[in-house]
């Protein structure tokens, strides 16, 4: 009798260096979509931005869309990580001439560009699709050379930021392997669900998980520790204070929304953390 072999799991599935970039422009696109969301950039208002909107980030979005796949049939290959950063400087070139040079995705283009080289490397390893997996091929590949890089990035506004706050840099996040991603995003992301959110409300969910504990730099760049540590003292209540599950969370995530606006307060690097999350869920990585 011939054996019945297990269905696959959506952690089997295959994906093609299209369909990893195809998941992380829509990634971008969850984020942008999630509102009220403190301080930043929605297809509903600016934030605190006054040189942006969302027709300027949907412009990148569409400028963007093939460096993904790039850098993903580069990670398919393992190829070096100098072939990598080429790949995202010549990206960032691109967003620039597309928004009139606003900054909207350089962040996204490095942390977000990293994951879908590292999804492509572990599933061309034959590696299932779990974060665990993804976080082991980033370092086994470019762990080496993303600790090097941390110690020559330090010029760039968050660098510059991270260093005079004593905060942890993105190029100390891509060197340790993200952690915000794997061991806060994606833990929040699975119990949140689990809890029954869907949507909206799990994205901003996790969203406040993010902002109660990361070192964004945009926050202290923008106001200082003084705002940093503002920041996360009104995310840790709204947490808790029963996070999104409440009924009136959505009136509390904007009324912190108005208070971000009114400091001129952008948590940009959480924004990229919950779109890398948003990727791992589109790419079947969460349980």
């Amino acid at each position: 009798m011939r054996s019945i072999q297990p269905a696959p799991t959506r952690h089997d599935r295959a994906w093609s260096a299209t369909g990893i970039g195809r998941a992380a422009t829509l990634a971008l696109h969850d984020e942008l979509c999630l509102a009220p969301k403190p301080g930043l950039v929605s297809l509903v208002d600016s934030g605190s931005h006054d040189d942006m909107d969302g027709n300027t980030f949907m412009r990148s979005l569409f400028a963007l869309r093939h460096y993904f796949t790039r850098i993903a049939e580069l990670g398919h290959a393992r190829a070096p990580f100098s072939a990598l950063e080429q790949c995202g400087l010549e990206a960032e070139s691109r967003m620039l001439a597309a928004t009139g040079g606003v900054n909207t995705h350089r962040g996204a283009i490095f942390m977000l560009g990293l994951l879908c080289a590292a999804v492509a490397a572990a599933q061309s390893e034959g590696a299932p699709l779990t974060p665990g997996a993804v976080r082991a091929a980033l370092m086994r590949h470019w762990g080496k050379p993303l600790d090097i890089r941390r110690t020559r990035t330090s010029s760039l506004p968050g660098g510059v930021a991270a260093r005079r706050f004593g905060l942890r840099s993105a190029s100390e996040e891509a060197a340790l392997g993200f952690p915000a991603v794997f061991e806060v995003a994606v833990p929040s992301w699975v119990q949140a669900r689990r809890a029954g959110l869907l949507g909206a409300r799990l994205k901003l969910q996790v969203f406040f998980e993010i902002l109660a504990v990361l070192d964004d730099a945009n926050l202290a760049r923008r106001g200082g520790l003084a705002g940093l540590h503002h920041a996360r003292s009104l995310a840790r209540a709204f947490l808790a204070n029963g996070g999104a599950s409440r009924a009136g969370a959505v009136d509390d995530a904007q009324a912190i929304h108005r208070d971000f606006v009114a400091r001129q307060l952008s948590p940009g690097g959480c924004a990229d953390t919950l779109a890398a999350t948003c990727f791992l869920e589109r790419v079947g990585a969460l349980p």
